[in-house]
């Protein structure tokens, strides 16, 4: 759903129990480290052949890979001053839809499950979301495409979307999903591609697809399928704390064959702009309750959905200006300031593109500095600081900034065309 090799193997499955994970196939073994993470500009290193652990012995951890650059130096954000929030007309919700009972259980079949290789978590999910379709598609077909460069540690699912719409899926892409919507995709045959963090006690927090499959109201579990894990199950709030790190960021891809089925389960969901209001609603009032650098991340990120850079930069400011939240960051380093989880911009661009909107380049090149630090192959970063180094006249360093980008990405289209205008 972005430094050393998370090669995080089954040990994983001892922290997964802190946010609410149970295994399905005691069997399966996570063959790469999760998700998208990755250590850029190493040569890929060796499948280890599957081992299986005797009954009730741990599975064996190998070694760390090393870490191949020095310990990044402090980076301190510029200091800011925070106002207090602009009182804002709060959107009116969404008209009521008619209710629609949902079974008590339900199971999505006919997925074919693939385990990742390293950082392929995108990949996968696309593909076994694809699978539900009739796709064949594995990751050794899809991650060429979607990972032209090996150091690539986030996939964004703007990238995961335009990849199936070029399989001739429909696809809808929003933010703020709920359980209530999740279910009734889910009942009606439809599995979904959810973005959320994802905690390892050795690794520390990162981004991670999953593809949802299924729900028990009486277990209050939804059912998954992981490209790490495996098949897993996932207590209802649990699994909300961790989607809520991406804004509860969903992912729909169906053939032209199901579009109306689809708009029957989404509802006033198919009309953007209502969408996007009542998840600017629910996010301020989340925000206001929490009180906590995700809930403003979100905030941020759902007013830049609405057109208002303005008042999602000072929210922004605020998610940095918060206390960390170790149970999201154990693994978070000594020289890391601000709020958000030291990997939280390797996913998410909201304040790149809020501060560049509002003309705060230096605070642009700040941040995109911190994550080149640890990923050298960042293409985000490199194009928001390309954005910056314009706005600041610097030419010749944007023109490099946006040609690296390229280089690492060549059908990045938003970076061609920042080339092409300087």
């Amino acid at each position: 759903m972005r430094s050393p090799a998370l090669l995080v193997t089954a040990a994983l499955l001892v922290g997964a129990a802190a946010f609410g994970v149970t295994r399905f196939q005691s069997g399966a073994e996570a063959q790469t480290a999760p998700g998208q993470v990755t250590v850029p500009a190493l040569p890929p290193a060796a499948e280890p052949a599957p081992v299986t652990p005797a009954p009730g012995e741990p599975e064996p951890i190998p070694e760390p890979a090393p870490d191949p650059s020095p310990e990044p130096e402090p980076v301190i954000p510029t200091p800011v001053q925070v106002p207090p929030p602009t009182p804002e007309v709060t959107p009116a919700p969404p008209p009521a839809a008619p209710v629609r009972v949902l079974p008590a259980r339900a199971s999505v079949s006919g997925i074919r499950h693939e385990y990742q290789r390293l950082n392929n978590c995108g990949p996968v999910t696309i593909g076994m979301a694809l699978s539900r379709w009739g796709s064949a598609l594995n990751q050794y077909d899809i991650a060429p495409k979607l990972k032209p460069s090996k150091g690539d540690v986030n996939v964004s699912p703007e990238e995961l979307a335009a990849f199936a719409r070029a399989q001739g899926m429909d696809v809808h892409l929003a933010r703020g999903g709920d359980r209530a919507l999740l279910r009734a995709l889910l009942a009606s045959g439809i599995p979904v591609i959810v973005e959320t963090w994802f905690v390892t006690p050795d690794s520390g927090g990162m981004g991670h697809y999953r593809l949802l499959t299924g729900y028990d109201d009486r277990a209050g579990q939804f059912s998954a399928l992981d490209s790490y894990l495996g098949p897993l199950r996932m207590d209802y709030a649990k699994f909300d704390e961790l989607w809520r790190s991406f804004g509860r960021t969903f992912l729909i891809v169906t053939p032209p064959s199901k579009r109306a089925t689809l708009a029957g389960v989404l509802g006033w969901r198919a009309d953007r702009a209502q969408e996007k209001a009542e998840t600017l609603r629910v996010a301020g009032r989340e925000a206001e309750r929490r009180n906590d650098a995700v809930g403003f991340l979100t905030l941020g990120q759902a007013q830049l959905d609405a057109g208002d850079a303005r008042a999602a930069a000072r929210t922004f400011d605020r998610a940095f200006a918060a206390a960390p939240d170790r149970t999201l960051d154990p693994t978070r380093p000594a020289w890391v300031q601000g709020g958000l989880p030291w990997r939280a911009l390797w996913y998410s661009f909201g304040p790149l593109e809020a501060y560049t909107r509002t003309g705060q380049y230096a605070r642009v090149l700040t941040l995109t500095g911190a994550v080149l630090r640890s990923v050298p192959t960042h293409e985000e970063a490199h194009y928001w600081r390309a954005r910056a180094l314009t706005g600041l006249g610097r030419t010749a360093e944007a023109q490099a900034a946006y040609r690296e980008a390229l280089r690492l990405r060549p059908g990045y289209a938003e970076a061609r065309q920042g080339l092409t205008a300087l």
